[in-house]
Parts: structure tokens; sequence; C-alpha cells
């Protein structure tokens, strides 16, 4: 097969830069398209100034990934979208960043709406002030059609997002969605580094999600170092990883719970979330996991006595939170509304690249942490778990199965912890020059992705992120068509997507 010309490598491994296959355009654009069409995803795909195109195919039961290169003479080539529609976001961004023109992009518009980073180069031709959300939307016309505009402000603590809704009463004929208005250049600011804000930059990438883009950051700076971490730091950090998603999905099920009015789930969920955070605050300071990893191994460890506590911790925290869960699947009137809301065909959800929830909710069997193990994922996998429907029932069926594991693993690691000592790691020495790692980590949301490029200092010439926002928002899209509008704060909740995740 075509896809077999880009170099394999592993999640996590530092390749010499002149290792990663150099090909022609041509060779680059058929490798990805019939690597996809042959059941490969596309993972990643950006470029830099000087032209150069860079792509990451993942072959999930392979437990590998594949990566090349082409440069372009000019920018601007063939657009992959048309026959390979999970390019069509990564290729805006190719235009929005680096004024690189996909010709025959079926649907092409800025995605951040900041300037392009390369001096010169502007593939919208705009001569007036980039202003977020601007632009055309998609129009459904007809007797009787009518436009809904929702955001980018909305009531209540919510971060801003445009959904333009074209609909025939409550039915939805199609959405579109405007994102950017959360752009604070986090990919721009980490080019040049590591540096002493590089780890905070990773750390506030997507809030909820510190843990997950913290590790990938590191493992992307081990991977370049040629260092290895001590086992029981990787096991504090998947600790770390797992009560990101506890919290999570414990929020997210009581929240969709309170849109369809199930108040003694939303309520107890609201509660027990705070549990789950708390015992992330007990073991590092923060609730959210700030400062708690860093390259090389953690900032600070679970002594025994620690881990002992929150052990005891875990049991209360999950009693609670099947009990308050379980009440859910015994409510009809729960059931029928997620059975009857936001079903994504399985068959668009693998042509448009889910990940994460949504992507096994639709039955694909995909999880990082299975596919392309890390840490102590390798020793001790993880089951997968899945859906079959695509719909809100199938997102919260999946989450709870989640939760189930991660309180068995949980279980499991803090008792190993609780019979060993913090160990002191090794300085890490400085990345190497002129090379290139793809870091991958199974977040709670899903797939969370970090792509560098070092040059010949060793510092980022590149540093790419991908959160899996930016693969999801399109599904929600989706999930909307021929649904009734009064039911988007459901579909919206059960795939809970990162406004500032996608925007970087």
């Amino acid at each position: 097969m075509s896809e077999t010309l880009f170099t394999p490598m592993t999640n996590g491994q530092a390749l010499p830069l002149a290792e990663i296959a150099d090909l022609s355009l041509a060779e680059f654009r058929a490798a990805v398209v019939r690597g996809v069409r042959g059941g490969l995803r596309l993972a990643c795909l950006c470029a830099d100034e000087e032209l150069n195109l860079y792509a990451v195919l993942a072959d999930d039961p392979g437990h590998r990934l594949l990566a090349g290169r082409t440069r372009l003479d000019r920018p601007r080539y063939p657009s992959l979208t048309p026959e390979c529609a999970q390019a069509h976001l990564f290729e805006r961004e190719l235009a929005e960043q680096f004024g690189i023109r996909p010709e025959g992009h079926p649907w092409f518009k800025p995605v951040r709406f900041h300037a392009s980073w390369a001096e010169g180069r502007d593939a919208w031709n705009r001569t007036g002030p980039i202003l977020p959300g601007v632009i055309d939307f998609y129009q459904v016309k007809g007797e009787e059609v009518h436009e809904v505009a929702v955001g980018p402000v909305h009531a209540g603590v919510i971060e801003p997002g445009h959904f333009r809704f074209q609909c025939h009463g409550e039915t939805v004929f199609h959405l579109e969605i405007a994102l950017g208005y959360q752009h604070r250049g986090i990919e721009r600011a980490l080019a040049g580094g590591p540096h002493p804000l590089s780890l905070k930059h990773a750390e506030t990438v997507c809030g909820d999600s510190t843990v997950a883009h913290t590790w990938a950051y590191c493992r992307n700076l081990e991977a370049l170092a040629g260092a290895e971490v001590p086992a029981r730091a990787e096991r504090v950090r998947s600790v770390a990883l797992e009560l990101e998603r506890a919290a999570n999905h414990t929020g997210d099920l009581g929240a969709m719970a309170g849109d369809v009015g199930f108040l003694p789930t939303s309520s107890f969920c609201g509660r027990i979330r705070g549990d789950w955070l708390n015992m992330t605050a007990e073991a590092c300071g923060s609730r959210l996991g700030r400062d708690w990893l860093r390259p090389g191994g953690l900032r600070m460890d679970l002594d025994s006595t620690r881990a002992r506590a929150l052990a005891a911790r875990l049991e209360r925290t999950w009693d609670d939170t099947r009990d308050a869960v379980e009440l859910l699947w015994g409510a009809a009137s729960v059931l029928n509304r997620f059975e009857a809301a936001g079903a994504v065909d399985p068959i668009l959800a693998r042509e448009i690249g889910l990940v994460g929830v949504p992507a096994r909710a639709c039955g694909i069997a995909l999880d990082v942490r299975r596919d392309h193990p890390y840490g102590p994922y390798a020793q001790h996998p993880v089951a997968l778990s899945l859906a079959a429907a695509g719909n809100v029932h199938s997102r919260a069926w999946v989450r709870w199965l989640e939760l189930a594991e991660s309180h068995s693993f949980l279980r499991s690691a803090l008792v190993s912890l609780a019979w060993s000592e913090p160990e002191r790691p090794a300085p890490l020495p400085p990345p190497a020059a002129d090379s290139f790692c793809v870091s991958m980590v199974e977040g709670w949301r899903g797939e969370v992705l970090h792509l560098a490029i070092t040059d010949a200092r060793g510092r980022f010439r590149r540093y790419k992120i991908v959160d899996p926002s930016f693969h999801n928002w399109f599904g929600l899209a989706l999930a909307l068509r021929g649904e009734l509008i009064s039911d988007f704060p459901l579909c919206n909740k059960s795939f809970n997507l990162s406004y500032c995740g996608h925007d970087l």
C-alpha cells in the first residue's frame, strides 16, 4: 500500500528529521488519501513557514504511527478534503497559519480568525480587520425555512462560540459552528522553546484536560532528550490522568441529567465531581492538576502515606458516584430522551475522524491507551468502553463504562504506590537537534496529540497541538441534522467539547 512510503514510528518516539519520509506532493497526497481509505486515520496535518507539509497517520490496530512530509514550491496545492474529509479543518488551519491555500477545498474559511504567521502570505486576501465569527454562513433556501443564531455570548458561565441553525419549524436541517473567540496563540508561544513558560503553556491548552496535555508535552521532551522516566513516576501520572477522567465524566453525566430535568443525579454529581477534583488537590495542591507533572518526572510525588489515604477516599467517592449515576439508568423518562436524540451515523463518524467518547459511542474501537500504549498502560491495559447507536444515550453509557474502568485502574495503581517509595529522577538532558516527535495521550475527551520538530539548536521549530475537540466539533453539527432544535443543549452537553482546546 502507498501509505508505507511514510516512516513508521511509535507513540512518543523521537526520530531524526532526516529519517522522516520526504516525498513529492503527488506521493504525499496519495499516501494520505489511500491510507485513510485503507483504514488509517489522519491524526495530524500541519505545516511550517518554509512551506513544508507534515502528516501523521495513525494505524490503530497496528499500534504504530506513520509520518511523512513534502515541500511545496508555492503556497498552494490541490486540497485533500474532497478525497479525505478528515483533512477539512486541518487545511483551513494551514491557510490561516501559513497562508497555504488548499485549492478546491469545499468549505474554505478561517478557523481562529488571526493574522497569518507567515509575513506577506494571506490565503484569504483580507483587507479589513480580522473579526472572529465574521464569515459567510451556509444557508438553506426554501419556503418557511428560517435561521436561528445562538451566541457567541451565552447565558451562564460558558465560553464563547457561535452556532448558526438552518431550520424548518423545530427541525434542524443544518448547523454550522464558528469558533475562534478563545484564541490565545499557544502554538505560536511554544515556538522557539522549550523555555521557562513552555510547561505553563502546555498546562493551559485546555484547563479541564491539564494532565492530558501536560503529559503529552512531557513525553515529547523526554523522547527528544532520550530520557527514561521512572516507572513509579509514570504510574503517578496515570493516577493523575484517571482522576481527571473520572471528575469530568461524573460532571458530564450530572449535567446531562440536568438537561433533561432529572434533578437527583444532576444534584448529586455536581457535588461528587468536586470530590474527584479534591482528590487531585490532595495529591498535588491543585484541583485541575496544575504543577503536578514536569518533564522527566513529577513536581510532587505521591508518598505511601498519601497514596493509602487516597485509596480509602477513592472507594467512598466511587460508591457515591455509582449510587448517583445508577439512578439515571432506572428512569424511563431519562432513557427515552437520551435514546431519541443526537445520533451520529457510524459511517460518517469514521469518515470525518471522530475520536474519544463520540467515536466509541459509534462503535469505533479507538483508545490511545490500548492502541498506542504509554506509561503503565502498556503493562496494565484498560478495557475498551463501547456503545453502538451513536446517540446521547451511547455517549452517556460510554462515560459510565469508562468511569468504572478508571475506578478499577486507580484502585490497583494506588495500592501499588502505597507499597513503594518515591524515586529521584535524573536531570533531563536538552532536546535533540533536527528531530521529530509525536506524543499521544488519551484524555477524557479523547486523543490529545502533541507534535514537536526541533531545529539545529534543539529548539522547537514547530510545535503542533491537536485537542480532541478539533476532531469532534463537526460531529456535533452532524448530530443535530434532522433533530429538534430544542434538543441542542442536550446534544451539546453529550459531546461537551472544548472551545479553548479548539481555539488554542
